[in-house]
């Protein structure tokens, strides 16, 4: 006989998952590779200071972080950084570069030794970064992304391609590091040398863009002096977003655009004399597998990768619509098979070696974990960063895949998480509260995954539904672009579209909703609680609240022209920029709220919350301000996301009315 099933309130049900356990399992494997037949990857140790680790799997299966605390796998590229690290296996065995975050040089590695530099330390600014190393152990050089930092301002920077000596000259010489590219354009990335050493191929862009609104493909000749000649675009535009390129064995090149309307796979001579026109026979530009779904995403990260080639004439990818899978596709039959599985989401990370492929899959039931499939059977297995339970599954939510109509019509995709705990029940007279959570970028997309944090809330009774508001991906450019110029009004419209849809059908309790979210998210909580009435509370993590200031001079200089497509240009809507401000309206708010904040961010500074919380002068509206030191953007430590979660459910107790045992009360100030 099993327990027997208490009726609780909603909020007051017993769970297993406390913070500590959700802390614990945050963050996820990323960036897997080969060195020789070894898989590699880098994982969080959330309680070790919240930094990155470099894992390898060996033969035997084993699994072993290669590298002790301090080292922090991680770059500050762009600041949101990206593939770190890179290796190849020598006759004596593994040799790997990485970036370590703290001083964020580049660094030799072997096992059994020490990490040697490679590069060296700028005093100016922010330093130099490097992003995304491709070893060529044949031309003695690593070649990657470099970010330098020409004064003290956060746009005081230029980006090139560079080679970086792999016997160590450069460690002390700034003049030992040879670019291969001129800074003419603010952003590059992903350079790739063609197989026979005569090419290069890379990705540019230019603010005000992002690149999902257009990036150029770049081709170069490889000079003799082993530099790169005068690039011609072969695709791209202004229109058109190029996610990432690779060489075929062939000399022709492979690349992700969504010049359809969504990122889908091309190949491309660039001898032919009209690259761009679209030709089945293969002169010119060919479409690889034509489908309304998408074989690309937002570069985040740099060296983010949906398609990896294969040998015979075949692709790994990661594609879908709304989710996505793992599959291979077949370059002769355009078809793809995907990988068996339990996984409904892969991360943008790929890694192929004959026909192995690595990826990083997650699903509802499990978290991300190091996937392998065999590209001739079809087999796919776990080998590394096992999901294991920590607690009984049970527990764990049970998501609905929605859609929502929203103003005008429009279609809102959303997952909604119902309260769900194997022990508990709830009064039949009583509804759930909701909370609405609002994804970051705000150009990105809620996965649906495994998270313990949102099963820290449905376990206890508190619902959730993440909210893949108007701007998201996954759902095609039209989808992204209605996010242009109406940001703070369409995520707005958005989520409280659902937040009323799940009230009226009698799935939540209207009294009882929140909104939650960090960055852009936090932007969308906020404008949520200064500009309607739907919420009772809220929220705000690490968020933008003040557009003007953010958009002229105080993020960085990835981000820092992105509100010109968000909103419009501030010279020339200024009132637009105000009118859209929590901070210009922070007399409006009346609903508690819950401000959380790094002090070390830079994307969205401390600055933008105290000048926020500064406009509510005398005004008595419960909250309460959280401010982190040592954290970033995002939260890292296990430390930080205890004291976060536990005061987000305090916060919603207090003003839901709910009794949740053993959680701390957070003091809101009045």
């Amino acid at each position: 006989m099993g327990d027997k099933v208490q009726t609780l309130a909603y909020g007051s049900w017993p769970s297993p998952i406390d913070a500590a356990l959700a802390a614990a399992h945050d963050g996820h494997p990323e960036f897997v590779g080969f060195v020789g037949d070894e898989a590699w990857w880098t994982e969080p140790r959330p309680t070790e200071g919240g930094r990155r680790t470099l894992v390898r799997r060996t033969a035997d299966g084993t699994e072993a972080s290669v590298l002790p605390a301090p080292w922090n796998v991680r770059s500050r590229v762009m600041e949101y950084g990206g593939q770190p690290w890179a290796g190849v296996l020598r006759d004596t065995g593994p040799f790997v570069v990485f970036v370590n975050f703290a001083d964020q040089r580049l660094y030799g590695f072997e096992p059994g030794g020490e990490p040697r530099p490679l590069t060296p330390v700028s005093p100016v600014g922010g330093g130099l970064r490097w992003v995304d190393p491709m070893p060529h152990p044949e031309r003695d050089e690593v070649w990657c992304v470099l970010e330098e930092f020409t004064g003290e301002g956060p746009t005081d920077v230029r980006r090139v391609v560079a080679a970086v000596p792999l016997d160590g000259s450069a460690a002390e010489d700034r003049g030992a590091v040879r670019e291969l590219t001129d800074d003419s354009r603010r952003f590059v990335t992903c350079p790739r040398l063609s197989p026979d050493g005569r090419r290069a191929a890379w990705l540019a862009w230019d603010h005000p863009r992002m690149p999902w609104d257009g990036t150029s493909l770049l081709v170069a000749e490889v000079t003799g002096d082993g530099r790169l000649g005068t690039p011609r675009p072969v695709a791209g535009g202004p229109e058109e977003s190029v996610a990432q390129v690779d060489w075929a064995g062939d000399g022709t090149l492979v690349y992700s655009s969504d010049t359809t309307g969504y990122w889908n796979l091309y190949r491309l001579d660039p001898d032919h004399p009209d690259p761009d026109r679209l030709d089945p026979d293969g002169g010119g530009r060919t479409a690889l597998c034509a489908r309304e779904e998408e074989f690309g995403g937002p570069l985040w990260k740099v060296g983010w990768r949906w398609f990896a080639l294969l040998e015979g004439g075949l692709v790994a990818v990661i594609h879908g619509r709304g989710a996505t899978a793992l599959g291979v596709l077949d370059l002769e039959t355009g078809q793809v098979v995907d990988a068996a599985g339990p996984w409904t989401e892969f991360a943008p990370s790929l890694a192929v070696r004959g026909g192995r492929v690595l990826g990083i899959g997650a699903s509802p039931r499990s978290a991300y974990e190091v996937v392998e499939l065999d590209a001739a059977t079809g087999d796919a297995r776990v080998i590394g960063a096992a999901h294991d339970d920590p607690v009984d599954p049970s527990h764990y939510p049970e998501p609905q895949i929605r859609s929502f109509l929203g103003p005008a019509g429009r279609e809102i995709h959303a997952h909604v998480y119902p309260p769900h705990n194997p022990g508990c029940v709830a009064f039949s007279t009583e509804l759930p509260p909701y909370v609405v959570w609002a994804h970051g970028g705000p150009t990105s997309r809620a996965p649906l995954v495994l998270d313990l944090a949102i099963a820290y809330f449905t376990s206890r009774g508190i619902g959730v539904a993440e909210v893949n508001y108007g701007g998201s991906t996954g759902y095609g450019r039209e989808y992204r672009n209605r996010l242009r110029e109406q940001w703070g009004v369409v995520d707005v419209e958005d989520c409280a579209a659902v937040a009323l849809a799940l009230a009226d059908e009698g799935t939540a309790d209207r009294t009882r909703l929140a909104i939650r979210g960090g960055s852009a998210g936090g932007w969308t909580a906020a404008v949520s609680l200064t500009a309607t009435d739907v919420y009772a509370c809220g929220t705000i993590l690490y968020p933008i609240l003040d557009l003007a200031n953010w958009g002229s001079g105080e993020t960085h200089d990835f981000e820092s022209r992105y509100l010109e497509s968000l909103v419009g240009s501030l010279a020339e809507e200024p009132m637009r920029y105000a009118e859209r401000s929590p901070t210009e309206h922070a007399d409006r708010i009346t609903a508690p709220f819950l401000l959380l904040q790094g002090l070390d961010d830079v994307i969205c500074p401390p600055a933008q919350c105290e000048r926020f919380l500064a406009r509510l002068d005398e005004r008595r509206v419960p909250h309460a301000y959280l401010a982190f030191e040592g954290e970033g953007h995002g939260f890292r430590r296990a430390e930080t996301m205890v004291r976060v979660l536990e005061a987000e459910l305090s916060l919603y107790a207090q003003v839901f009315g709910l009794n949740p045992p053993g959680i701390p009360t957070l003091e809101l100030a009045k």
